[in-house]
C-alpha cells in the first residue's frame, strides 16, 4: 500500500514542530485516540532524529506513520532517513532532496507554490505536492485554480488549515491537508496539555470526516 492509499481514510498529516523530547508516548496516544494516521517531526526541532526514532517505535503498534518535515537539504534527508522516517515533507522544491528520497524508495511530499514548481516537483517523482503557504495565496480558491490544469497531481494543502476550512479544501480538490501549531502548539506540548490538544484535534478530524 502506498502513502496516499494509506492516508485515504484520514487524509491528514500532523506537523510536530518543537515537540519536546519525552512527549512521544503522549503524542502517539493522542493521535491514536483521535484517528490521526500520519505525523511528521520537523528537522529544525531540537533532537529531531531521536524524537523521530522514538515516535516511530511508539506509533508502530497503532498503525501510525511517522515522517520528517522541513527537510530542506540533502544532509537533512540523510539524517531523517537514518532515524527511520517513513515519509518526507519539504517546504520547498529542491531537486536533490526529491531525487534522493525517490532513490531511497521513501515517499516525499515537497513544498511548492507556483504552477511551475508544482509540475517540476511531480516530474521529479513527488508522491504528492504540498501547496505552501496556501492560506497566503487564496486558500481553497487557489487549490481550485490549480486543480484545473493539474488534475493528475495529488495536492496537499498546508498553511492555516483548521476545522472551519478543512472541508473547503477537499471540495476545492485537495487530496490531503496538514496542520501544525494551530493544534500541536509548542507551548501546549511543553506544558503537557495533551487533553487540550486532543480536543482540538478531534474537532479538525471530525470536520474532515463530514
Amino acid at each position: 500500500m502506498n502513502l496516499l492509499e494509506f492516508l485515504e481514510p484520514m487524509p491528514v498529516v500532523g506537523i510536530l514542530r518543537d515537540i519536546p523530547q519525552g512527549a512521544e508516548e503522549a503524542c502517539v496516544k493522542t493521535a491514536a485516540e483521535c484517528g490521526l494516521k500520519a505525523i511528521e517531526v520537523t528537522m529544525n526541532t531540537a533532537n529531531a532524529t531521536a524524537i523521530i526514532a522514538s515516535l516511530k517505535a511508539a506509533a508502530k503498534p497503532h498503525g501510525i506513520s511517522v515522517g520528517a518535515g522541513t527537510v530542506r537539504h540533502g544532509h537533512d534527508l540523510e539524517k531523517a532517513l537514518a532515524a527511520g522516517a517513513e515519509f518526507i515533507v519539504t517546504p520547498n522544491t529542491r531537486h536533490e532532496v526529491i531525487r534522493l528520497s525517490c532513490t531511497a524508495g521513501v515517499p516525499i511530499i515537497p513544498g511548492a507554490l507556483t504552477p511551475t514548481e508544482v509540475q517540476k516537483a511531480f516530474d521529479l517523482g513527488a508522491t504528492a505536492v504540498k501547496i505552501f503557504p496556501v492560506n497566503c495565496v487564496g486558500g481553497p480558491e487557489y487549490i481550485k485554480a490549480l486543480r484545473g490544469p493539474f488534475r493528475d497531481i495529488p495536492l496537499m494543502a498546508c498553511g492555516g488549515v483548521n476545522a472551519e476550512n478543512a472541508q473547503a479544501y477537499f471540495k476545492a480538490g485537495a487530496n490531503l491537508v496538514s496542520f501544525g501549531a494551530s493544534i500541536y502548539n509548542p507551548t501546549l506540548m511543553k506544558e503537557g496539555k495533551w487533553d487540550e490538544i486532543q480536543n482540538k484535534l478531534k474537532q479538525l478530524l471530525s470536520a474532515v470526516k463530514k
